[in-house]
């Protein structure tokens, strides 16, 4: 059985000297923002995912001339999509009225726009040449020999999970840790199984559930924001916090300014989950998207990320008419406790914030 502190040299190994992980978040994060995460001793990271081999490789060549720490990529490994022409014509048909209010057409069709990780082939082999020190997984995990060929490599593997059987999952599959994805984390729901019942687990619970149950280093994720949360986090057991929302508002990022202003604003008072934008929940600040996808006469979503060709398609139209309220405005729970900081800043900041918390808990008990 391993240790505490086997745990944490294993972490090392990970490039991570403090127990911080900027969330991959793709479309947000940019080469730019990973090195700047890494370079303050945390672990950077690149979602790849909306991404072709090619360009994955160019993102890490660039990230590469701005780092030499270890950084990761994270892949998805989502069931790949069903192609369903009579839900994607419905879905269109839906859509045409507002389209039409911004002086534009649906799609005549939709396109699997994302391959799963499970059957890019040329995305593994790009990360099998190109080596970068930690791969992690979302939504699943990809075929046994990928990761054995992976971990032949000696690359670092970590994945999402939910809960108990998606994280069993994954140590059986040989990942080095687990990110435990609570309920209240932005952006996509982790789960493996989008047909199955999803336990909805809080960070909190499923942190330490994941904490007794298994050997490996666990990662908490959903709703951290500050040092406050990653002490807490720590004091479950975990051996690192991972952020994203903490990080979406940095310069380094690749949002526009109508999302950086939502983040920054009231409006990230109210998120919800929805399946409007990608075909696949995901929590969200609340907006013109979201409130689509809860009218009540809204029919099925088709596959994601069949979905997302639409909903990328409207929010471009929308955009050029000067309404932002269409966007993928993913965010945390705890996302009215975002700053606007340059990622090395904020780093430090949370660094700072952590030992104060620290400090507090010992001195209630001195």
């Amino acid at each position: 059985m391993s240790t505490q502190a086997d745990n944490r040299a294993l972490l090392r190994t990970l490039g991570i000297h403090k127990p911080i992980i900027q969330a991959p978040m793709a479309g947000v994060t940019t080469p730019a923002l990973a090195a700047a995460v890494s370079n303050a001793g945390g672990l950077g990271s690149l979602g790849v995912a909306a991404m072709n081999a090619e360009n994955a490789r160019r993102a890490i060549h660039q990230t590469r001339e701005l780092t030499t720490k270890p950084f990761n990529i994270n892949v998805f490994c989502h069931r790949p999509a069903t192609p369903d022409a009579a839900v994607e014509r419905a879905w269109l048909d839906w859509l045409e009225p507002v389209f039409r209010q911004y002086g534009a057409t649906p799609p005549q069709a939709l396109s699997e726009i994302y391959t799963s990780f499970v059957v890019d082939t040329a995305m593994q082999a790009m990360l099998l040449a190109e080596k970068p020190a930690v791969v992690s997984f979302h939504f699943g995990l990809p075929p046994d020999a990928v990761i054995a060929q992976l971990k032949h490599a000696g690359i670092r593997l970590l994945a999402s999970a939910t809960n108990l059987d998606e994280a069993a999952a994954a140590v059986e599959a040989g990942v080095d840790a687990i990110v435990a994805q609570g309920i209240e984390a932005g952006g996509h729901r982790g789960i493996f199984d989008t047909t199955g019942r999803d336990e909805r687990l809080g960070t909190f619970a499923l942190t330490r559930l994941l904490v007794s149950e298994f050997d490996v280093p666990v990662i908490a994720a959903g709703g951290i924001m500050d040092g406050a949360g990653i002490a807490a986090a720590l004091a479950l057991g975990a051996q690192a916090a991972q952020m994203g929302t903490a990080f979406v508002a940095c310069p380094e990022t690749s949002i526009d300014d109508a999302y950086r202003s939502a983040l920054l604003s009231d409006a990230a008072r109210s998120t919800t989950f929805t399946s409007a934008i990608s075909g696949r929940l995901a929590r969200s600040i609340v907006n013109r998207f979201t409130a689509l996808g809860e009218d009540p006469q809204a029919p099925r979503t088709p596959s994601y990320p069949i979905t997302y060709d639409a909903g990328k398609a409207l929010n471009a139209a929308a955009k050029a008419k000067g309404e932002f309220g269409y966007g993928a405005q993913w965010a945390g729970q705890a996302a009215p406790l975002a700053r606007s900081l340059p990622a090395g800043e904020l780093i430090a900041q949370l660094e700072r914030e952590t030992r104060e918390s620290i400090e507090r808990l010992q001195s209630v008990w001195n």
